[in-house]
């Protein structure tokens, strides 16, 4: 099975998070980082995406490349933990870029207009 580091696809290691996050389902939030996130009204989740989008910005605004790259896994295992939380799960993501790709963004955005979305 190939990695992101030897040019394969980067599913393995989206699985791999997925399931660490999926096993701290239920498990001490004062023991675990991931658990403290899935537990609640989910605030702490949207709190840590919102920080690590503003800290992406940033790195892409004024920092290097290696900031950018840190800052940018940053928000995806984030997301990744929120989405989580809401049952939502990588591979769906993955479907609708999937179903997207190719499509024109203006078309698309003007789809999603009409669909309530």
């Amino acid at each position: 099975m190939s990695g992101a580091r030897d040019g394969g696809a980067d599913a393995p290691i989206l699985e791999r998070l997925h399931e660490v996050i999926e096993s701290r389902r239920g498990a001490d939030p004062g023991r675990s980082y991931v658990a403290s996130l899935l537990v609640g009204d989910g605030a702490a989740a949207l709190a840590k995406i919102d920080e690590e989008a503003a800290e992406l910005v940033d790195a892409l605004a004024a920092r290097g490349r290696g900031d950018v790259v840190h800052e940018a896994a940053d928000l995806w295992f984030h997301v990744l933990v929120a989405l989580a939380r809401r049952g939502v799960g990588y591979r769906e993501v993955l479907g609708e870029l999937e179903r997207r790709f190719g499509a024109s963004g203006h078309d698309e955005k003007a789809a999603r207009g009409k669909r309530g979305g």
